[in-house]
């Protein structure tokens, strides 16, 4: 305080400075606790953290702080660029045909497509005792001749009372004149991915053409099928036609808010971004139409990752056949409502996803089906910035990097990397999410609260780590409506402080 007075006051500022440090590190002065701590080696010890931190702290720290700026702007650069391809996108009726199915003309008859091709719908599920009914009921309800259409129930469920329940809805609209076919296993080996694949294996799927997947809580709209097959049927070279996710329950809580805003971006800008520039994207699982030569072609479903989905899309892929992301075609499903079950199922996705990049990152680099700039565009654009980088920046970055930079003033962190490229990345994100543009600092906040976990993740799926190979089937509610079912209670619960938070 002297020392700062007489900055004030007179021109020999420094040297008062100087005078008042010298002072305060030979004990000559302080506070007693101060003087103490210095007598005991505090001096001393702060002398070392000086070297140390001069030496080899703030060497890594700013190594570290100069490798996420990069990854900052790497990020921005593919912002710019999906939102550019998602903005100037030609609808996917004006690229490919899509004409409704039939005999109406001659065209149709020479190409053989008379009538409707048999399609294969599979629905794989795991004691879905609260959506059972809703998923067998869509699927059932598709506007498709009963006559050229399979419903496949995969049932996995270990309890007996809900295998049961199962059974008997199948066997309810079978009397109705549906074809369901309901198929168990002796063991979850592979978990979603070894259901689709044996289902694969029964004699009636050789008569199918196509394959639609849903998963137990995705309820497709009538017209699903008639929206969909047409691009599949009128164009040999597709693949897949993804449609898009809409949401039961988005207003449930603050979390599933949070989680629309998400997933309507993925859905808004990233596929449609890469279905309109290189006719590729990540199959999302669910909610999408197969050619089954396609899968057959690319090797059919696998289970070394917990992402069948993507991998069974690279593969594909890489096999030079082409998709096509129709975002007028929504199809119902449930949000995870609590904090435990989001996390399993982001772990999933994430660990998943980098682990793919590791076991086929060669192999896309050396395969020759594909042009070069298709290879660079999926090991650079959808598997290193979406599937590492952007995982790993809002953690290391925004809650290691920055708040450790404020100890070890040797690191200087430029604004544009603070403040200009994350509020650019923030309004891109924002202005395709218009009605919940006043939930985006809430979705800052949380995203942030998730980097922690997803960059675990993310590393857990590149090392390949203990639980790369972790699923949890994600717990639904059966939310069709917004209101919560009213649990019964058997038996007073302990109750935890972490169980009163909700979001």
């Amino acid at each position: 305080k002297e020392a700062r007075s007489r900055m004030a006051g007179d021109g020999e500022g420094a040297a008062a400075f100087a005078a008042a440090k010298a002072e305060w590190l030979d004990g000559s002065g302080g506070l007693p606790l101060l003087r103490w701590w210095r007598a005991s080696g505090g001096g001393e010890l702060l002398g070392r953290w000086d070297a140390v931190r001069a030496g080899a702290v703030a060497p890594a720290l700013a190594a570290v702080s100069g490798a996420c700026l990069a990854m900052s702007a790497m990020l921005l650069a593919e912002a710019v660029f999906m939102a550019a391809a998602s903005l100037v996108r030609r609808r996917p009726e004006r690229r490919y045909s899509a004409g409704p199915l039939g005999a109406q003309d001659g065209e149709d008859e020479e190409r053989g497509l008379l009538g409707y091709p048999m399609v294969l719908v599979q629905i794989p599920m795991y004691n879905e005792r609260e959506v059972y009914k809703l998923s067998i009921g869509a699927a059932c309800g598709l506007s498709w001749p009963s006559d050229r259409v399979i419903v496949q129930v995969l049932d996995d469920s270990t309890d007996p009372t809900i295998k049961d329940l199962v059974e008997l809805e199948c066997k309810i609209w079978a009397k109705k004149g549906k074809n369901v076919k309901y198929e168990v296993r002796n063991n979850r080996e592979g978990y979603k991915a070894g259901a689709l694949k044996e289902g694969m294996l029964h004699a009636y799927v050789q008569q199918c053409d196509f394959l639609a997947v849903f998963d137990a809580d995705f309820q497709p709209e009538p017209d699903f099928l008639m929206r969909t097959i047409p691009y599949l049927a009128r164009n040999p070279q597709i693949a897949l036609v993804q449609a898009r996710w809409e949401f039961v329950n988005p207003n449930e809580c603050l979390m599933t808010r949070i989680q629309k805003m998400t997933l309507d971006y993925h859905f808004k800008v990233e596929q449609e971004a890469g279905s309109s520039t290189f006719a590729f994207f990540g199959f999302n699982g669910t909610a999408g139409v197969w050619r089954i030569s396609a899968i057959k072609e690319a090797g059919g479903w696998d289970d070394r990752t917990t992402v069948e989905d993507m991998d069974l899309a690279v593969r594909a892929g890489l096999k030079g056949w082409k998709f096509v992301y129709v975002g007028d075609v929504k199809v119902k499903s449930e949000l995870p409502s609590n904090l435990k079950a989001y996390r399993r199922q982001q772990h999933r996705w994430t660990c998943g996803a980098a682990n793919l990049f590791r076991k086929m990152g060669a192999e896309i680099l050396l395969t020759k089906e594909v042009s070069l700039w298709w290879k660079l565009y999926l090991l650079y654009s959808f598997f290193l910035v979406r599937k590492v980088v952007a995982h790993v920046v809002p953690f290391v970055l925004y809650c290691v990097v920055i708040p450790f930079s404020v100890l070890i003033p040797e690191i200087k962190i430029p604004a544009w990397g603070v403040v200009y490229i994350p509020t650019a990345i923030t309004v891109l994100y924002a202005v395709r999410n218009p009605s919940s543009i006043h939930f985006i600092p809430f979705w800052i906040l949380f995203e942030n609260v998730m980097s922690f976990h997803r960059t675990k993740a993310t590393f857990i799926g590149l090392l390949e780590l203990g639980s790369v190979n972790e699923w949890v089937v994600t717990e639904k509610l059966g939310s069709a409506s917004n209101t919560k079912p009213v649990p019964q209670i058997l038996e007073r619960p302990r109750c935890r402080f972490w169980d009163r938070i909700e979001l």
